[in-house]
């Protein structure tokens, strides 16, 4: 017979597949980093528990193309500063990726809220634009020109928060009890250069980023740095508790039932 690809995998091929995939060489990306404050009651409002505020209501948009061989990637986040107990991290809202592959393994693994969309980084001699879009809506805009080197800052470790669970078959609550993930990333940057410029966000049914206003722009960022990333489990959570927060993950045409009030904005 011959070989049938949907078949299943000898021991052999599935040891041969994880021990590749263990030594995947260093990929390197090209992103700007926008960082600002917001109201403290949106970030509250926007963290499931028992994840809290941190001691400021910053956003964090992140903006990358990443130099995959043969098949460049755009991705980005939009994510709010949260603490897990004693551990500091960010909450991510969205993460836009322009690849079926790269939504699979974060999704299915880590519980990561990645969806397609188009992500934007172009930069013409000092001037930088870098967009997040779905839906033919650039929800966020990330416009400036370069004007300084920053240093190098050494080996870094940041913390990102998701919520891993499955929705029910019946359609009502979740398969299982949801866990509440901590994907621990390090990074190097070889390149800084800082950023004059603006944030802009647009409003988007589905993607309501405008919800977490620029009150104080901290700072805008374009590197080259390059991450790994490990989960873990940090515990199981209230299905009850998580709940009302699950809209966060998906484009649910009920959302319209969401929509800002008219003249809000």
């Amino acid at each position: 017979m011959a070989r049938v690809r949907y078949g299943a995998r000898t021991e052999a091929q599935i040891a041969a597949a994880r021990e590749k995939s263990s030594k995947l060489p260093g990929i390197w990306s090209t992103g700007v980093v926008a960082l600002w404050e917001t109201d403290p009651d949106v970030v509250a409002a926007v963290l499931p528990p028992p994840l809290k505020p941190a001691a400021r209501p910053l956003v964090r948009a992140n903006i990358s193309r990443v130099d995959l061989p043969g098949h460049p990637l755009g991705a980005g986040s939009v994510s709010v500063a949260a603490r897990h107990d004693a551990v500091e991290g960010w909450y991510p809202l969205v993460m836009p990726m322009t690849h079926e592959r790269a939504l699979t393994g974060g999704r299915e693994v880590f519980g990561e809220p990645k969806k397609l969309g188009e992500v934007t980084v172009e930069r013409d001699g000092l001037v930088v634009r870098a967009a997040l879009a779905r839906h033919g809506i650039a929800f966020v805009e990330v416009r400036g020109a370069v004007d300084r080197d920053l240093p190098l800052p050494g080996p870094t470790r940041r913390t990102d928060f998701h919520f891993k669970f499955l929705p029910a078959v019946d359609g009502s609550g979740f398969d299982a009890d949801p866990v509440l993930v901590h994907c621990v990333r390090d990074e190097k940057v070889r390149r800084l250069e800082h950023v004059t410029g603006d944030v802009v966000l647009r409003e988007s049914m589905f993607d309501p980023v405008a919800d977490l206003p620029v009150r104080r722009l901290v700072e805008i960022t374009i590197g080259e740095k390059t991450t790994d990333q490990q989960g873990r489990v940090a515990e199981r959570v209230s299905a009850r508790a998580l709940l009302p927060y699950i809209h966060q993950r998906y484009d649910d045409p009920l959302q319209i039932l969401d929509a800002p009030p008219e003249g809000s904005l």
